[in-house]
């Protein structure tokens, strides 16, 4: 059954807006960007439910448990090796434009026939909050993502939708600038200590520092409020296509959309690979929360701040007492500070996903929430980088576990990066090991029962990086992957040689890496012609240029 829009937006009608150029980062560093996961959906009937409401969104648990168990099901169980996977391809940053429009439309209709004719199941896009709510509190403005919607689904595409509560520009990737909305950036001109601060005092405009959730701080609702007034305004503009065409939500629980602390921020050159980052708890919120915390437990001394032997961003561990072998992070005063830090952490994201659930249950949607890979200095004791991220894992502290108990708790997919990335790639010094902290929370999450989705942290369109994905989705040592989203669209990817590397790789994916090497000939073996595709679609790719 189509569906259609309660809109009187008119389909794609303006000619291609000037953006900027998606730049590819070569460098050996992982954290994901802004971008998502996912699945394959069934659509639902315009029949199934009535139309969303206010009051609905919020009625008692006991009230929904039976609906949101029938319809928020996970869609199939946790893949075994031999597990079709769905693979979907991230849209650039500025789909959308500042002023609200489809960014090169003919491009974008091109790019998706392509992508169709690959085989991939899908792609994502972010939602900004400095775009949709720039024009003041609660006026939202969703006609470009109303443009991309109907293109998706004229295409017979999924569509992954991040709910993106943080800045864009300052991280690795980031080709474009789109700041938190004008009216949030002027609350915090007037109160700096809405956003994260270093020891320095240094402060972060990426995302609103967690320590103020609960604070009316934003003219007169909390940041928790206003991020649920987003998505709420967009369940109810798009309440047709949820669960149908758009069959993924992905909450942004913090800079770059990942539930971490902005500990390790490139602008202006203050953090640099493989540095350990610093702790961000030092806006007046952050720290009032400690010094309740030290006193509960009888430790006034303790939450006057944080760490003062932590060192700075670009320091190595054994550079620090803090994070050295034997340092601090190991005694009484250490296991209490992280103990705070990783559970304000997972606070947040806990009270992020349970409006999330409120808000979208019964929809027929997914819901993800993506975690950081941190993989430099993963084969130290201290996990340094993990720590001032606000994963605490170390040696002896399983921090991942946790988080997936959590994203458990409401049926949400843990999505995580660096899954292209092989240890013999990294430099000595830097003591990384994306394959062990995959695994390690392939088996956390294994274990907490909840689904495990994938993306790769860096731009690689070589055989060995789309190898590993398919190694870790095989591993027999943890949770196969749901979903794997693949960043990212841009010019470089209909190229030759790597056009058909992606092919070659959603097709494995769909086989659930069993396929062999695709020939251009294989005209009879397969559904999927890597030469139809190379020469036909990209043909028609070349004629609108991406971005």
């Amino acid at each position: 059954m189509e569906l259609t829009l309660n809109s009187s937006s008119s389909l794609i009608k303006r000619k291609d807006a000037k953006s900027s150029r998606i730049q590819e980062n070569s460098s050996n560093m992982s954290f994901a960007k802004t971008k998502p996961p996912t699945y394959q959906f069934q659509a639902k009937s315009s029949v199934k439910e009535m139309k969303f409401t206010h009051e609905k969104t919020y009625k008692p648990e006991s009230e929904t448990t039976e609906r949101w168990e029938k319809l928020h099901v996970l869609s199939y169980p946790h893949p075994k090796n031999d597990s079709s996977v769905p693979v979907f391809v991230m849209l650039p940053l500025d789909t959308v434009t500042m002023s609200g429009h489809l960014n090169k439309p003919r491009a974008m209709n091109a790019s998706l026939m392509a992508l169709k004719g690959a085989g991939v199941e899908g792609v994502m896009v972010d939602a900004w909050w400095g775009l949709v709510e720039k024009d003041g509190p609660m006026k939202y403005n969703w006609e470009g993502y109303a443009e991309l919607i109907q293109m998706v689904q004229k295409h017979g595409l999924k569509l992954q939708v991040v709910m993106s509560f943080h800045q864009c520009g300052g991280n690795v990737g980031d080709s474009c600038s789109i700041p938190l909305p004008p009216w949030v950036l002027e609350e915090i001109s007037k109160n700096p200590d809405l956003v994260y601060t270093d020891k320095s005092g240094r402060r972060n405009p990426e995302y609103i520092s967690l320590g103020c959730d609960s604070v009316p701080v934003l003219r007169g609702r909390t940041p928790i409020q206003v991020y649920s007034d987003f998505m709420r305004s967009f369940r109810e503009r798009f309440d047709n296509y949820i669960g149908g065409v758009i069959a993924e939500i992905q909450v942004g629980m913090g800079p770059c959309g990942e539930l971490r602390y902005p500990s390790y921020p490139e602008s202006n050159g203050t953090w640099r690979f493989p540095g350990i980052g610093e702790f961000q708890c030092y806006d007046k919120y952050m720290k009032s929360s400690l010094q309740a915390y030290a006193e509960l437990i009888g430790k006034t001394n303790w939450g006057t701040s944080g760490p003062h032997d932590a060192g700075e961003y670009k320091n190595l561990p054994e550079d620090t007492e803090f994070f050295r072998r034997d340092g601090t992070w190991n005694s009484e005063y250490g296991k209490f500070f992280m103990e705070w830090y990783s559970g304000k952490l997972l606070e947040h994201g806990d009270k992020l996903l349970s409006s999330a659930k409120a808000i979208f249950q019964g929809s027929g949607a997914k819901l993800s929430g993506k975690v950081a890979g941190i993989h430099w200095h993963y084969n130290t004791r201290s996990h340094a980088a993990e720590l001032t991220a606000g994963y605490y894992n170390t040696r002896n502290h399983d921090g991942y576990l946790p988080i997936a108990k959590m994203f458990n708790k409401h049926g949400v997919v843990l999505n995580f990066t660096c899954m292209e990335m092989k240890d013999g790639e990294q430099p000595e010094h830097a003591n990384c090991s994306p394959e062990g902290l995959v695994k390690q929370v392939q088996n956390a999450t294994r274990q907490a029962g909840t689904e495990l989705a994938g993306e790769n942290a860096l731009e690689r369109y070589d055989s060995s990086a789309f190898g590993q994905v398919v190694a870790t989705n095989r591993s027999d040592s943890g949770n196969g992957l749901t979903a794997f989203t693949y960043l990212r669209m841009n010019k470089r990817l209909f190229e030759g040689q790597n056009w058909q590397q992606l092919v070659e790789f959603v097709k494995n994916m769909k086989e659930g890496g069993h396929g062999r090497r695709l020939s251009e000939e294989d005209t009879t073996g397969s559904d999927l012609y890597v030469g139809f595709v190379g020469s036909k679609i990209s043909e028609t790719v070349e004629e609108a240029a991406l971005v």
